[in-house]
């Protein structure tokens, strides 16, 4: 079950979100060969989405993720409640994908004056 968690942005800045992902063990999840998507949504069932950029932080063993948004497209979100997830995935050794959501929740995108 993935972690659930409420994050603030302000709009019109850059974002960038560190996870450090651990394996059952409360070890380091070593992210070898994964690969890490991101979304944020107004709700669950809009067809419109943005993507947060994601990045493996070497060495891949850490269970580091990084996920980022540009200030451009903080700028492009309302102010308002969104919902978000981010999974990982690999492929197995009987070439099927294995798929695990490790992070949900909402996301406020707060106004901006400037």
């Amino acid at each position: 079950m993935a972690q659930y968690e409420e994050l603030q942005i302000d709009k019109g800045t850059d974002v960038t979100v560190q996870l450090e992902l651990e394996d059952t063990s409360g070890n380091p999840k070593n992210l070898t060969n994964y690969t890490v998507a991101g979304k944020i949504k107004k709700t669950y069932s809009s067809t419109d989405s943005t993507a947060f950029t994601t990045e493996i932080q070497a060495p891949s063993t850490a269970g580091v993720v990084n996920l980022s948004l540009t200030n451009v497209q903080t700028n492009a979100l309302k102010a308002s409640r969104y919902v978000y997830d981010v999974e990982i995935s690999f492929v197995d050794s009987d070439s099927s994908t294995v798929v695990e959501r490790v992070l949900e929740g909402t996301i406020e995108v707060t106004p901006s004056v400037t």
